[in-house]
């Protein structure tokens, strides 16, 4: 019934056969070894809501899998939660663990001459470390997303683990009491599933439905809702009949594909880890796709779901309005999504969205009507200049002064910058910098949720800047800037910059530029040295020594060959 001729690599042979007589051992049959061996990357855990309700997806796929026909291997892969780990050094191991996470399904599958994967996971790096793998085996494949948690709720208003952070620099600014602080960070996550904007987790998710490799509506669907195990089933048997059909990831997973992931990113209103995670699956797969790619596809996108962090609304509100199907359909008869992209259904993007409504419901505005857009253009904006000459990324939406030139406040460390926001030293006009965050200089690219959501909640989010070699996390919003390369730790320019120098972000200009003449940066660069590595031994001393410049997507496999 399938192609399946890996498996056979294990199973060929007869009874005897000592491959055989292992898979007996795990529950194979005399019929089970001419069926195709499905690896089931199973990513629950309870180091997170992310993830805890993940266990169950999984063995509902298994389920699902033994009745299409298949025989499911179930292996587990690693989580970490940024949202725990956020402004703590655990935090440097977020990024680190999605090339983990890829290697270990890379090493399972291909270790075991698997033919097809189904990989379930919650939390930001669960999706792109699977892609990353997907795209090295070129196997039949599905994702599967955990699901988004559902909002808490305080004083009739929708929280979500921002509204905790943002608490913090609010109660820091005296702007509300203990009392309140406690109230909302007990509410802020009311059980199972990835965070509840339109963070990094949801991002990828609804990057990845709008590349093909999930099914439709499955990635705006609540972790806790029938619906999400129910479209868990529905995508084994996708899987299965993928596998008949031999559909490779090398066939969705191309160039058309990531425009369309970009172009659905802009009009959601998606996070700048976006950016780092496309680059980097497209340089596994093959695909010419630069961070230059993203401003181009930015300028003729509108913005046209209204969600947080910088707007109203959360994920759930998206899946009811129509999810990312009434998104993409709305692109697509506009032009701007390519419908002959293919599916891991077989079917075109086009054909997927065949029955879904040209217009969004008229009695919402989750989604707005085409004419009536959030923002014009779309909200990732990639800022070049003296301090970035390969390149940076601004998240622009919600930011009323797109403009905004002053005096650098520079900081080592993201725990040093957060000290002296709650301790009141950041003023209106200051331009934080925040230095040797970045992919080696950290090591693992911090995320800077903490500072930035302290800023928010200082009333400062529309006065101070924040440029940064590391990353933010989705839930940021503001005149912030990530993803600053060349970083620090290889000599970046913004390794030279000095406490009061002048520094321009201009987010019309697409403009990061240090206001010191060449003269003085020549002179500087020569009295600068690399410093020594913070980590000798370990993960992330070996991700320090072999990851790529975040331009590039920060992948740790460039140049090996």
């Amino acid at each position: 019934m399938a192609d399946n001729r890996r498996s056979q690599e294990v199973t060929k042979g007869d009874s005897r056969s000592p491959n055989r007589a292992m898979l007996r051992a795990v529950g194979f049959g005399d019929d089970d070894f001419n069926k195709p061996i499905v690896g089931l990357a199973n990513g629950y855990s309870t180091i997170t809501p992310c993830n805890m309700g993940i266990n169950t997806l999984a063995l509902r796929a298994e389920s699902a899998l033994r009745d299409a026909g298949a025989m499911p291997q179930m292996f587990g892969t690693i989580t970490i939660s940024d949202g725990i780990s956020m402004g703590t050094e655990g935090m440097k191991y977020s990024l680190v663990s999605r090339d983990v996470i890829a290697d270990s399904i890379e090493t399972a599958c291909n270790g075991q001459s698997m033919d097809a994967v189904l990989a379930v996971g919650g939390c930001d790096k669960n999706m792109p470390g699977a892609m990353l793998a997907i795209a090295r085996m070129d196997i039949p494949s599905i994702f599967v997303y955990g699901g988004t948690i559902k909002p808490g709720k305080h004083n009739g208003e929708d929280l979500t683990v921002v509204s905790a952070f943002e608490a913090v620099g609010k109660f820091s600014a005296g702007k509300i009491d203990q009392a309140e602080l406690d109230a909302i960070e007990r509410k802020a996550c009311p059980g199972a599933g990835s965070c509840g904007g339109m963070f990094t987790a949801n991002t990828m998710s609804s990057a990845f439905e709008a590349m093909g490799m999930s099914l439709p509506y499955s990635s705006t669907m609540a972790a806790e809702d029938e619906e999400k195990a129910e479209s868990t089933e529905k995508s084994a048997f996708a899987l299965v009949e993928a596998i008949k059909q031999q559909i490779l990831p090398s066939q969705i997973l191309t160039r058309k594909a990531f425009e369309n992931a970009i172009t659905v990113i802009m009009a959601v209103g998606g996070s700048t880890n976006s950016v780092l995670h496309l680059l980097a699956i497209a340089n596994t797969m093959g695909v010419d796709l630069t961070i230059d790619d993203f401003e181009t596809i930015r300028q003729r996108v509108p913005v046209i779901c209204d969600l947080k962090p910088s707007g109203k609304y959360v994920t759930v509100d998206l899946h009811n309005a129509g999810g990312i199907p009434q998104v993409m359909k709305m692109l697509l008869v506009n032009g701007l999504l390519h419908g002959d992209a293919l599916t891991v259904t077989g079917k075109t993007i086009a054909q997927t969205l065949a029955d879904v409504p040209d217009h969004p419901p008229s009695d919402q505005d989750v989604i707005r009507q085409w004419g009536k857009p959030v923002y014009a253009e779309g909200h990732l904006a990639v800022l070049k200049g003296n301090l970035a000459s390969e390149g940076s990324v601004a998240k622009i939406s919600g930011v009323k002064n797109p403009v905004i030139t002053g005096p650098a406040r520079v900081f080592e460390s993201e725990e040093e910058c957060l000290d002296a926001i709650l301790d009141g030293k950041i003023n209106a006009g200051d331009i934080i910098v925040v230095r040797y965050e970045g992919p080696k200089g950290g090591p693992g690219m911090r995320e800077m949720l903490a500072p930035t959501s302290a800023i928010i909640g200082a009333g400062l989010g529309d006065s101070v800047g924040l440029i940064t070699d590391g990353r933010f996390s989705g839930g940021t919003y503001g005149m912030v800037v990530g993803h600053v390369a060349p970083e620090a730790a290889v000599g970046g320019t913004i390794a030279l910059v000095n406490e009061g120098d002048s520094i321009t972000i201009d987010a019309r200009q697409r403009l990061l530029q240090l206001n010191v003449d060449d003269a003085e940066l020549t002179k500087r660069r020569s009295q600068w040295t690399p410093r020594k590595p913070k980590y000798t031994r370990g993960v992330l001393a070996k991700y320090a020594k072999l990851v790529s410049s975040s331009s590039l997507g920060g992948v740790t496999d460039l140049g090996l060959g």
